[in-house]
């Protein structure tokens, strides 16, 4: 049964997962917002003599890679001449956007008072991600950056025509885009950054400093975040930002009599969410790579503001981005690629590069300059934009052991007990990641997939055994439940069901409960075996176990799946990666594909105990799939067996790699 967000089956489903604060929290937010819509929104305070102090230091735009700012002047001449795309959906639209129209779908979102908009419903509102994402004014972040670094007054010129259009056709609570803190939020960030790249233009002041209508908007935007935070269940990766753009806004444009305290509250909040989001040993909670990423680059950027404002930083807050950023280095794999984990809606917290400038790439740079690099991390061999940047304003984090509990993983971590995440390396790039962590973070786990003991294979960066990835979120309901499913996923489903309970497509009502029951990372590098075990209960009655070893000598990966409990019916999936042809024969599939020229293979011999069939590019319903990006989707091979499990016996899968 489908329970889409806004139903009232869907609310009461919400509802259990609220605890007696969150819903006395909410009920506050409810009064508030009705009082809101009664009355016309406030004038600010009057602000006289603002001025922008926040700029970057001499030599910031000089430390700028060529290469680089090639790329950045590139992608904004494009923006331009109106072309951009967002979530795999061209538009050549933006010399003059129309900032409710939904391109995917041809509508226009409703106007009217904030919270009475449907944006859930894709027929009433169009496809609310397309609305959002150039709203968030991230290009203007990019073409701002690329009058600094040019000097052509063009690109400032547009970015102000932008905003002032915005601004006129989107007074606060009115319409889409006065609904989400996470969208207020990096809005604001982004203003702080256009307003800071800005700076050598002459109309930089007249457009922000000296603008009532800016002054207007920035000052409705925090009082706003200020009454509506994220919280109790959904205080994930959205009260990040919120909390971020906040900060970064009371901190740049301190003009206001309230913004002290905003800067306080909002930094108070940045440091518990950001701990509350973050296993100790520096995975995001919510087990979504992509939030990790976001997460890392709003806190980073964040710390940049108050740096610059003089405003004192929490240890705390510094160290988990310290330890958020050593997490990474070491999941990567040997192209600089991180797990393909949980949902991803291609999210940034601040973009000031071009197209093709490589995020994690990035972000390893960023943390090099400014926590330092250890001796295990990967070499990052590609350039960007923002690192410089970054670093011009953010104070280096102590080398020298002074700063308070600074210690660091002398080798590469490959098992994360917290957060059940699990890295076998092999010889010649194999990378192996196992999954035998919770569900997902919070009560209702927004963000988490039915992926429990799944593994994701890689062979020189290349998906051989791909977690399939997300696709949407709105509007297609059994493209969401299936991108999350248990059988969209490298692991074992029984009885046609998945392993978590859904109740909404950003709810589960029910958690599997995963445990890691060994984790011998150390061999398969040094020539021995590498070896993983876990197990879940989301099967009621039953319990699944995986066993995964890698053996460096014969670059050999076995996976052993076991059922204890009834005779039930099975199907066990692996999803191939796009760039992978499969020739199946019986229970054993040769698979090919090319990486720089040349020609890969590997055998992967299936279990002969059930009967196997590949599936590619169906859509009733939706099976062999692979999602690269947020909005883009496209044909790829899932190898489905099926059969019936038994307690006596296991499956056993094994992946070898040639030459």
């Amino acid at each position: 049964m489908t329970v889409r967000s806004g139903s009232p089956g869907w609310y009461l489903r919400r509802l259990s997962r609220m605890g007696p604060r969150e819903v006395g929290g909410r009920a506050v937010d409810t009064l508030r917002r009705r009082r809101w819509r009664r009355s016309a929104p406030p004038d600010p305070p009057a602000v006289t003599g603002a001025r922008f102090t926040a700029v970057l230091p001499a030599g910031a735009l000089a430390a700028v890679p060529p290469d680089a700012a090639k790329r950045l002047v590139a992608t904004a001449d494009r923006l331009m001449d109106g072309h951009a795309e967002y979530f795999g959906v061209p538009r050549d639209d933006l010399t003059d956007p129309d900032w409710w129209y939904d391109p995917r779908t041809g509508r226009r979102a409703p106007g009217g008072y904030a919270f009475d908009v449907p944006y859930r419903n894709e027929e009433t509102a169009g496809d609310i991600k397309q609305i959002w994402e150039p709203s968030r004014h991230q290009y203007l972040t990019v073409l701002a950056a690329a009058y600094a670094l040019t000097g052509n007054e063009r690109y400032a010129e547009r970015v102000a025509a932008h905003l002032r259009s915005w601004w006129a056709a989107n007074p606060p609570l009115h319409g889409v885009h006065w609904i989400s803190g996470i969208e207020l939020g990096i809005r604001l960030l982004s203003w702080v950054w256009i307003r800071r790249l800005l700076d050598g233009w002459p109309g930089a002041a007249a457009l922000f400093d000296a603008n009532p209508v800016a002054l207007h908007q920035i000052w409705h935007h925090q009082r706003w975040l200020a009454a509506f935070p994220s919280r109790g269940s959904s205080a994930n990766n959205h009260v990040i930002a919120e909390s971020a753009g906040q900060f970064a806004a009371a901190c740049a444009f301190d003009w206001f009599p309230s913004s002290g305290r905003w800067r306080a509250d909002a930094l108070r909040s940045l440091e518990r969410h950001l701990r509350g989001n973050t296993f100790a040993s520096g995975l995001n909670r919510e087990l979504a790579t992509e939030y990790h990423g976001l997460v890392l680059e709003l806190g980073l950027a964040a710390v940049a503001e108050a740096d610059a404002a003089g405003v004192p930083v929490p240890a705390p807050l510094r160290l988990v981005l310290l330890r958020m950023t050593d997490a990474l280095a070491a999941v990567v794999d040997d192209r600089s690629r991180p797990p393909r984990q949980g949902d991803a809606d291609d999210g940034h917290g601040l973009v000031v590069d071009g197209t093709g400038t490589d995020r994690w790439a990035s972000l390893l740079a960023t943390g090099d300059a400014v926590f330092g690099r250890l001796a295990w991390w990967p070499a990052v061999t590609g350039t960007d934009v923002r690192t410089p940047l970054l670093a011009a304003l953010v104070r280096p984090y102590p080398k020298d052991g002074t700063a308070p509990d600074v210690s660091r993983p002398a080798r590469r971590p490959a098992h994360f007990a917290d957060a059940g995440l699990t890295i076998l390396r092999g010889p010649a790039g194999i990378w192996c990641r196992c999954d035998g962590g919770p569900h997902g973070f919070l009560s209702i786990a927004a963000h988490a997939h039915a992926d429990a003991l799944s593994v994701e294979v890689r062979h020189d960066g290349i998906d051989v055994l791909a977690d399939p990835g997300t696709y949407c979120y709105h509007g297609q309901p059994e493209w969401r439940r299936y991108f999350r499913s248990t059988l969209g996923h490298n692991t074992l489903q029984l009885d046609g069901g998945d392993q978590s309970v859904s109740g909404g497509p950003f709810l589960w009502t029910r958690h599997a409960r995963s445990r890691v029951l060994a984790a011998d990372t150390g061999g398969a590098p040094d020539g021995g075996t590498a070896r993983w075990c876990a197990e879940h209960d989301g099967y009621q009655g039953s319990v699944h176990r995986r066993r995964v070893e890698l053996t460096a000598e014969t670059r050999e990966l076995r996976v052993t799946d076991e059922v204890r409990g009834p005779r039930r019916a099975a199907r066990l999936a692996f999803h191939l990666g796009p760039a992978v042809t499969a020739d199946l024969t019986g229970n054993r599939a040769v698979l090919t594909w090319t990486r720089d020229g040349e020609d890969r293979s590997a055998v992967l011999d299936l279990p002969e105990r059930l009967n196997w069939r590949a599936h590619r590019g169906e859509s009733d319903p939706p099976l062999g799939w692979y999602s690269a990006g947020f909005g883009r989707k496209e044909p790829a091979t899932t190898l489905v067996g099926t059969g019936f499990t038994d307690s006596a016996h296991g499956f056993t899968t094994v992946l070898r790699f040639r030459g």
